[in-house]
């Protein structure tokens, strides 16, 4: 074992010659040639030191003067010291080198004037310096033949120093000198030789000298203290170099018992000093390990030595004081040193004391048990020495302390923490300061939880603990103070660790907890409890049973029958109760109500009475005093009242007492009565009614003969009986006692269940646990954190504030406790002073001069766009501020502006989507109130500003001081990036910053009361718009609630105003991007727009124009992408709104020309629709002549849609009977529009409007008509308009309808130019011959018509032309003919009955009486049977006279 080389500043006062030390240190260590000489040179120097202060003794200086020449009568210790010095320069030759000298031979005679009665201080301390010089430089070599020996007896020599004491001085300084030898031979390399006995004398040595120095001089008191601390450190250093099971065999408990005895001088040795005041003992006599005891020292005597440190601290018992009892009188000066020594011991021997189980057993037991005792000390000095060990126990041994800690926590800093339990404002303090400092160990928190919290036999330390710290941190009335700040660190400190965790794993999925089945919950175990992969899984599941238990507990309390069926429900009870679960439940879950499991288990139902006998085998009484057992039992619960439960209740007891511990019993019934009777004893002395107590002799007089008919031994029975008067067993529960006390009896208990409980979990810089633990503790945390902020008045506290939000912040986000997140923002938007909206002069100034506020705004816009994706509700918040912000002027033009321009920039424009609308919120005219000057320089600027008009005083250097901080710190905030990052936020939280804008911008019917509610709800609008388009891609999500807010906004707008403008151009501008983006929601966007015309007619008449352009704009940009009929119907219906408007007609039938133009974007899904829409331009009278004749145009030139899409129907297959059909309707409806147009007032358009039906009659040959088709087009169509403009023509004044005449004269060739085209078709109708006495009697009226009074000359003339050359068309196809003279034909009858009304010459001009004549001798068989047109090339030429227009 080599030497241990510690470094210590300790100045030796009592050392003589420090240059002759250092010269010959420097002669020592130089070696070479010179190197024996030296050391001879520096002995003999000693020598001669020691002879020259015994010359200057009378006693010794006498012998020398009168026996000068006569060796004989020189005294033995002069020779010794003269033999010496003949000798010394004998050794080193080669003969005889220095390390083949028995060390014995140089330090013998010193050691032997050290031990000497006879010498006086002056010569026993020169004696001892010599001594300290050789072992300082290393002279004793321990290879040397003789070392050990020489080692031994120089500690036997100095220990049992003695000498002549002449003055109180020289005695100091010979024991100072003693004290230095011994440090230096335990520092030396001979200390290697030295035995495990030689090393406790030399303990026991350096303590009596301490002990002794009480009543000497400061310094040597001081110096005492200072080698003991250092003998102490240089042994417990050899502590990590001792090898695994160098303990050898068992040690007697009893071998300390000597150094047990120098605490109150009861040794039975000789003294170091020769005043005799005091005895100590010098060694150890050990009659058992002797063997042990003489092998060089290790692990024997590094537990005798800290079983004695742990001795020291029993004083107080011994004295009979208690540190909680008397606190004056207690002397603090032993417990602080004996504390001292054992946590210097405790830091160097480290985790390698885990090593050495008698080693161990002493810091669990002995040691804890002593500093749960001096824990509760009064002494500010003693409970933080005590906190200081517990600390490094909790670094070097937590794993095999586990329940030791979770005493330590509950009964020590619980109790001292708080100023309930009567702790004094030091007491609190320094247990503050030790939990801090315990919360500053990074893992600290995180094992608490793992190992006490999460398991059922333990206490909830980690969930006490960060409540201490919470309700440390509230000042509550009262400033705060250091106190509330130390909690606060320890709060912080807490949460940082735990969001220093978050970047060394990702998240853990929470699963939620449920129990699948009955497992007998006091049995689980983990498989792997190093193995994070096992033990994490197993926690949480202990911690969800042990919930569970909690709330089982509670129904319990309030109904047991419902709380044992709960626990069944939740499968933590077999579904058929047995006892033995019943029984686990009561001993293992906290919180049930005593008196309720005291009656269950003294119940006489047989169940219950198995529950009992199962509950008392859960205690383990082996080798237990019985009242330290009854102590244990009964603390489980209340003790019946009732006799015959008591009797059953202490019978389970005894049973199983007897079975654990039968010590002197012989039975089980002498456990019986003993425990019956110490319950008598027990209430005999404690109960305050009963006046005349049970003597000791009573007592042992009532307990005869109980032990199977013979005593118990008096010894026992007057132990029992003086514990019981003592310590009182309690049979009715502590009430309101929130932390226990650890009693004896409950610390064996623990020490029995250390050895059983589960092993401690040792957590690393993961954050396995995390979610759960702050779970637990966010709320209280966030609430001090925040009331410390609020009560704080230096920045320093307020930084720290600050660190704890942001941790706070970080941890909720990573383990998406959204709730705890919501709090804080709620909790700081409150500091932000921007919710108080009390009128204050300046607020921008106050803002600027208020730190706190400026600190929490910054806090929770760095919050927001950290963490956004993890905020819910707090939107509601934020936005408060934002909107505060934005009436103060101090928003950033960009926030809500920027958020949906930019947007668009990044598009890539050869995606092949459209370029972005040139639409922005530039683009539409405010018809509202401007709004003030905004932005932050705008702000800043107004201040700068003097008005000419209005003079005011210019700002101080203080007032833009501040407006600067302020801008500074709406800066900083980064407001703007809230929203166009939005884009990056979660589903959950974007849908909930829609909601915030849409609750903060309020009703509108609210809104337009006053011009500030107005602003705030534009604004909001402008934001939840830019959010809409910065999420396109999630547009689904916030549809709704943008569409409903929109059309809340646009359905209860009565007048023009800026809301309603943006609502309207909001909604348009989200079309208008969206469209190319989301195909699928173009039919749901586009009904949005439907929303328009809801508008009240004074708004939308405001409006009308700018909308035009914008639905315009979106036709242009997305017609390709308009697919639904009802898509196109909205945007349709806005077009024809228009056609009526001055200054938006234009516009809209620009929109519709794009539409309709050549066919390039009608389609089946709107072609009707346009169809009407160019029929209400057409209708129009707004505007030129030119735009109708236009619109009328469009119309025609649909055909040629229609044309080709029937062409390409007849390729669909199956599916084109459906589609023709509906291309035939098209067709209907467009003749039927443009018959509606031909009655215009407009001479022109009326006109033109024939023309067009004609052609789109005629023109409808590449359209697969049906035969219906004809049929709805005359009757409904041709012979309605005819008719309609026969009735104008004769009812209606020439002033309306200029130039009727012309319009008759085109009805009619339309309609003989019609009839003669389709006169193929129509001849296979049914219906043909109605149809053709429909146009004769059209014709018939028409000649009969008059214009201003007389008949029109021109209709006249036209008519009988049109229809001759209709008849002899019919007559060339074979149509009209006379087929036979039998019954005579309709047909041809009805005809001529017409035409003779009209012309009655036609028939003959048709018709020679010769034709007639053949024509009815042709076919005479088939004269009842109509004649099949002529084929086309059997067709006479006959031509068709043209009409004016070329048609």
């Amino acid at each position: 074992m080599g030497r241990p080389r510690l470094q210590n500043s300790a100045i030796n006062p009592i050392e003589e010659e420090p240059a002759a030390d250092a010269a010959s240190l420097a002669v020592v260590v130089g070696g070479g040639g010179g190197h024996d000489a030296a050391l001879a040179c520096m002995i003999n120097s000693e020598v001669s030191a020691v002879l020259a202060v015994m010359r200057r003794n009378v006693r010794w200086g006498g012998r020398y003067a009168s026996a000068a020449d006569d060796h004989h009568l020189e005294h033995s210790l002069v020779q010794s010291l003269k033999s010496l010095r003949r000798q010394v320069f004998s050794w080193g030759d080669a003969r005889r080198p220095w390390k083949a000298v028995d060390p014995s031979a140089y330090l013998r005679p010193f050691l032997d004037v050290i031990c000497s009665d006879e010498t006086g201080a002056p010569i026993t301390g020169v004696a001892l310096s010599s001594v300290y010089k050789i072992l300082t430089l290393e002279v004793l070599d321990p290879g040397a033949p003789g070392a050990e020996a020489t080692v031994h007896a120089l500690v036997d020599a100095v220990t049992s120093c003695r000498f002549e004491v002449t003055d109180p001085a020289s005695e100091e300084a010979v024991l100072m000198k003693i004290l230095q030898v011994l440090l230096a031979c335990m520092r030396s390399r001979a200390s290697a030789r030295l035995s495990n006995q030689h090393v406790c004398t030399i303990v026991n040595t350096c303590f009596r000298v301490v002990h002794q120095a009480g009543t000497k001089g400061e310094l040597l008191q001081r110096f005492s203290r200072h080698t003991m601390h250092e003998l102490i450190r240089c042994i417990f250093s050899h502590l990590p170099g001792v090898r695994d099971g160098a303990e050898i065999g068992g040690v007697d408990k009893d071998r300390a018992a000597g150094i047990k005895q120098a605490e109150n001088g009861n040794g039975s040795a000789g003294s170091v000093t020769g005043s005799g005041d005091d005895n100590f003992v010098v060694g150890v006599e050990v009659p058992n390990g002797v063997r042990i005891m003489v092998e060089p020292y290790g692990i024997p005597c590094m537990v005798e030595v800290f079983h004695f440190l742990c001795s020291l601290l029993n004083i107080a018992e011994q004295i009979g004081l208690s540190p909680t009892s008397n606190t004056i009188a207690f002397d603090e000066d032993v417990p602080l040193f004996a504390l001292g020594l054992i946590n210097s011991a405790i830091e160097l021997g480290g985790p390698s004391i885990c090593k050495h189980p008698r080693l161990l057993a002493l810091m669990q037991d002995e040691l804890f048990r002593n500093l749960m005792q001096f824990g509760l000390s009064m002494s500010p000095l003693i409970l933080s020495m005590v906190c200081s060990i517990v600390l490094n126990l909790y670094q070097h041994l937590r794993t095999e302390l586990k329940l030791q800690l979770e005493a330590f926590f509950s009964c020590v800093i619980l109790r001292l923490a708080q100023s309930r339990y009567g702790a004094s404002y030091h007491q609190q303090e320094v247990a503050m300061e030790a939990l801090v400092d315990f919360c500053r160990q990074k893992t600290f928190m995180a094992e608490m939880y793992a190992n006490l919290d999460c398991d059922v036999t333990c206490s909830n330390v980690f969930e006490d603990l960060a409540n201490l710290l919470s309700k440390s941190a509230f000042p509550v009335n009262c400033p705060l103070s250091s106190m509330h700040v130390l909690a606060l660190d320890g709060l912080i400190a807490v949460i940082q660790g735990m969001a220093d965790r978050i970047g060394n794993a990702p998240p853990r999925s929470e699963e939620p907890m449920e129990l699948e089945e009955y497992t007998p919950f006091w049995t689980v175990k983990c498989e792997d409890y190093s193995d994070p992969n096992h033990w994490v899984k197993f926690v949480r599941c202990r911690k969800y049973i042990k919930r569970r238990l909690m709330i089982g507990a509670d129904h319990f309390n309030r109904d047991p029958k419902k709380g044992l069926e709960f626990l069944q429900g939740t499968h933590l009870l077999p579904e058929k109760l047995d006892p033995q679960s019943v029984a686990c439940f009561f001993r293992y879950t906290g919180g049930l109500d005593k008196n309720l499991v005291g009656d269950f288990l003294g119940n006489h139902d047989e169940f219950c009475v198995q529950v009992l006998h199962e509950f008392a085998g859960t205690f383990d009484f082996q080798d237990m005093n019985l009242d330290t057992a009854l102590r244990l039992f009964l603390e489980t619960f209340r003790l019946p009242g009732e006799s015959q439960k008591i009797h059953r209740v202490l019978e389970a007891f005894s049973e199983r007492y007897f079975e654990q511990s039968p010590q002197i019993l012989v039975n089980k019934d002498a456990a019986l009565l003993l425990s019956y009777s110490l319950i008598m004893l027990n209430t005999d002395q404690h109960n305050v009614q009963v006046k005349k107590k049970m003597t000791e002799e009573d007592f042992i007089r009532n307990n005869r003969h109980i032990n199977g008919g013979h005593d118990l031994p008096r010894e026992f029975l007057s132990e029992l009986y003086h514990s019981i008067c003592r310590n009182e067993i309690r049979t009715i529960p502590e009430q309101g006692i929130g932390v226990l006390e650890m009693s004896p009896s409950r610390w064996i208990d623990l020490m029995r269940k250390s050895k059983k409980t589960s092993p401690y979990i040792v957590c690393d810089s993961r954050p396995y646990l995390d979610h759960d633990m702050f779970a637990i503790m966010s709320g209280p945390t966030i609430a001090a954190i925040s009331v410390v902020f609020d009560y704080a008045e230096h920045e320093e506290v307020f930084l720290t504030c600050v660190d704890g939000f942001l941790a706070v912040a970080k941890i909720s986000a990573f383990h998406h406790l959204e709730d705890a997140l919501d709090d804080l923002v709620v909790s700081l938007c409150k500091f932000t002073t921007l919710l108080n909206t009390s009128l204050v002069e300046e607020p921008v100034m106050a803002f600027g001069d208020d730190t706190k506020a400026r600190l929490a705004t910054e806090t929770v816009f760095n919050i927001a766009n950290r963490y956004g994706d993890h905020i819910r509700t707090g939107w509601r918040n934020i936005l408060d501020c934002i909107l505060r912000l934005h009436k103060l002027g101090l928003l950033p033009a960009c926030v809500a502006s920027d958020a949906a321009d930019d947007s668009e920039l990044s598009l890539d424009p050869n995606h092949g989507k459209p370029a972005p609308s040139s639409l922005s919120m530039s683009h539409v005219p405010v018809m509202g109130t401007p709004r003030r000057s905004s932005g932050l320089m705008g702000r800043f600027s107004q201040l700068l500003s003097l008005d000419t008009e209005e003079p005011r005083s210019k700002p101080t250097e203080q007032q833009l001081a501040a407006h600067q901080r302020t801008l500074q710190t709406i800066q900083k905030c980064h407001i703007d990036s809230i929203f166009t990052e939005s884009k990056f936020l979660q589903a959950d939280s974007l849908l909930h910053l829609a909601r915030a804008l849409i609750w903060a911008a309020g009703r509108p019917q609210k809104v337009t009361s006053s011009p500030d509610d107005e602003d705030t709800a534009v604004f909001c609008l402008e934001l939840l718009i830019a959010i809409t388009l910065n999420n396109r891609d999630r547009i689904v999500l916030l549809w709704q609630g943008v569409y409903e807010h929109i059309a809340s906004i646009v359905q209860s707008t009565l007048m023009p105003c800026a809301l309603a403008e943006k609502a309207v151009f909001g909604l348009l501008r989200i079309c208008q991007r969206l469209l190319p983006y989301k195909e699928n929601l173009a039919d749901e966007l586009l009904r949005s727009l439907q929303l328009v015309l809801k508008l009240d007619a004074r708004v939308a008449d405001a409006y009308c124009e700018n909308i035009t352009q914008e639905v315009t704009r979106l036709v242009k940009a997305n017609a390709p992408h308009i697919k639904s009929q009802m898509g196109w119907r909205t945007i349709t219906s806005l077009l024809s709104i228009t056609a009526r408007h001055p200054e938006a007609s234009e516009v809209g039938f620009e929109a519709l020309v794009f539409i309709m133009s050549e066919g390039a974007h009608l389609s089946p899904a709107n072609y009707i629709l346009c169809v009407e829409a160019s029929r209400q331009f057409a209708d129009s009278r707004v505007g030129l002549t030119d735009r109708s004749v236009h619109a009328l145009d469009l119309m025609t030139e649909s055909l040629n849609s229609l044309a080709r899409w029937s062409r390409e129907t007849r390729e669909a297959g199956e599916e084109s009977e459906k589609i023709s059909e509906g291309i035939r309707e098209m067709w209907l409806r467009l003749v039927q529009a443009l018959r509606k147009v031909c009655l215009d007032q407009r001479e022109e358009v009326r006109n033109h409007a024939l023309l067009s039906l004609q052609r789109c009659l005629v023109g409808a040959e590449g359209i697969s008509l049906s035969t219906s088709s004809w049929t709805q087009a005359f009757d409904p169509v041709i012979f309605t308009l005819l008719d309609d403009l026969l009735e104008i023509a004769q009812n209606h004044s020439q002033k309306d309808y200029r130039n009727m005449e012309g319009t008759l004269l085109h009805a009619m060739k339309l309609l003989s130019k019609v009839f003669l085209q389709l006169l193929r078709e129509l001849y296979g109708l049914s219906s043909f011959c109605k149809l053709w006495l429909g146009v004769l009697s059209r014709m018939e009226k028409y000649m009969k018509v008059k214009l201003r009074g007389k008949r029109s000359e021109k209709v006249q003339e036209l008519i009988p032309e049109l229809l001759k050359n209709t008849l002899l068309v019919m007559k060339a196809r074979g149509i009209l003919a006379k087929r036979s003279t039998i019954g005579g034909d309709s047909l041809w009858e009805l005809t001529w009955l017409h035409v003779n009304n009209i012309a009655p010459s036609l028939q003959s001009q048709v018709f020679a009486g010769q034709e007639l004549e053949q024509e009815v001798h042709a076919k005479p068989k088939e004269s009842g049977t109509p004649i099949e047109p002529n084929s086309s090339n059997s067709r006479p030429q006959v031509e068709v006279p043209a009409d004016q227009s070329g048609g």
